[in-house]
C-alpha cells in the first residue's frame, strides 16, 4: 500500500496487500484469460507472489483490463509491478484497469 511513510516506488507483496484502497504492488502472472469473441472485451490475469502455493487463495490477486481481449508481453511467468485501487470480487482481491510496468519476462520469449 501506498502511504506517507514509504517511498513512492517501494511495491509491496501480493500477500501484504490491504482488503481495499491505493496500492502498488509486484507479482508473476500466474494465468491469463482471454475473453472469447461472444462476450465484452476484458483481459483478466491473476497475478501472485512468486512462491504462493497453488491451492492457497491468499496471495493471489485478479487484474482485469477492460475493453481489452490482450495485452502484448502479459504472459504466464511475467513480472509485473501494478499501481491501482484496489476492490473485492467474488471473494478475490481485484484491480481494474491498472497501470503496469513490466519488469522481466521468460527467457524462452
Amino acid at each position: 500500500m501506498v502511504d506517507a511513510g514509504r517511498p513512492q516506488d517501494q511495491a509491496v507483496p501480493i500477500r501484504g496487500l490491504p482488503e481495499r484502497g491505493r496500492v502498488l504492488c509486484h507479482g508473476f502472472i500466474e494465468s491469463v484469460t482471454y475473453a472469447p469473441p461472444s462476450q465484452v472485451a476484458a483481459f483478466t490475469a491473476v497475478v501472485s507472489d512468486h512462491d504462493t502455493p497453488v491451492t492457497e487463495r491468499r496471495g493471489r490477486l485478479r487484474v482485469i483490463w477492460l475493453g481489452r481481449r490482450r495485452i502484448p508481453g502479459i504472459d504466464a511467468g511475467t513480472e509485473l509491478r501494478l499501481e491501482g485501487m484496489l476492490t473485492v470480487k467474488e471473494g478475490m482481491p481485484t484491480m481494474f484497469n491498472p497501470r503496469y510496468e513490466i519488469l522481466s519476462r521468460q527467457e524462452n520469449q
